[in-house]
């Protein structure tokens, strides 16, 4: 062998020892390329859900269009967009763009803990940066603020989004974590639920269900007004609706098998 061919053949080594030191560095890893892309598809998720359903808000709010989308229609927008949405990053980051419902995931292990702080930090700028844009693009007062803000008593309001939030996340869960559901039809039956849930509790809480969606309004508009119902309430009800449909799922297997709780908790995370 020529001195030559040994140059070349050591030359060809140090170029594949370059090219796998760069794969399996930080930002080469496949797993981190992935956690990256379901966080960039949160944030616009979320930003353009927030944007599309506040800014509906607005404009009905406003004075130069007061009244020209009507209250249905608002409920037909949010849903709409959590179908669209639903459709379109479905398949890259599950499509949550609600903390409460990330955690929810999570605690059932439909979700790894470890990226839950990522989302949720994903969806609470995205839900910012949303709010910043309508602010910068309409002339937003106190009587057109896009947030969400108790009508009655904060307690009246804490019922009604503990209520809304258990429906979205028990059917959120049964067309996404139950193989036996239909899987094709779960965009369209999120946002239904969602029309329902704002039709019901709009008038009322405002129908949040989105500790994300009450926080970046009132990040950038400062009004803070019942802010804790929003959080508690949704987080609240989300648990409690992933907590019910874990429970049915299982009513194929013996009463007394259910009644061991500490396998049945063991089963229900899975």
């Amino acid at each position: 062998m020529s001195s030559s061919e040994i140059t070349q053949m050591e030359e060809g080594d140090l170029k594949a020892e370059a090219q796998a030191q760069r794969d399996s560095s930080f930002c080469g890893s496949p797993e981190v390329v992935q956690i990256i892309q379901k966080v960039i598809a949160e944030v616009i998720g979320t930003y353009f859900l927030i944007f599309a359903g506040c800014c509906v808000v607005v404009l009905n709010k406003s004075e130069e269009t007061k009244g020209t989308i009507t209250f249905p229609g608002i409920c037909v927008t949010w849903g709409l967009s959590v179908m669209i949405l639903v459709y379109s990053l479905g398949h890259i980051s599950g499509a949550h763009f609600n903390p409460a419902v990330t955690v929810s995931f999570a605690i059932y292990r439909h979700f790894p803990l470890k990226e839950v702080p990522l989302y949720i930090v994903a969806q609470v700028v995205g839900s910012v940066l949303a709010s910043g844009t309508l602010y910068l693009l309409f002339d937003v007062d106190e009587e057109s603020f896009f947030g969400t803000t108790p009508a009655g008593s904060n307690m009246q309001s804490l019922v009604f989004e503990i209520l809304t939030s258990f429906l979205l996340m028990f059917v959120v869960s049964a067309v996404s974590t139950d193989n036996r559901a239909i899987g094709e039809l779960a965009g369209i039956a999120v946002g239904m639920t969602i029309i329902v849930d704002v039709l019901v509790a709009g008038p009322v809480s405002g129908a949040s269900m989105n500790p994300a969606r009450t926080l970046g309004p009132a990040l950038v508009m400062h009004n803070y007004k019942g802010f804790w119902v929003y959080v508690v309430g949704p987080f609240i009800g989300c648990i409690l609706g992933a907590s019910a449909y874990n429970l049915i799922r299982f009513t194929d297997k013996p009463l007394r098998e259910l009644s061991q709780s500490s396998s049945f908790l063991g089963r229900s995370f899975r």
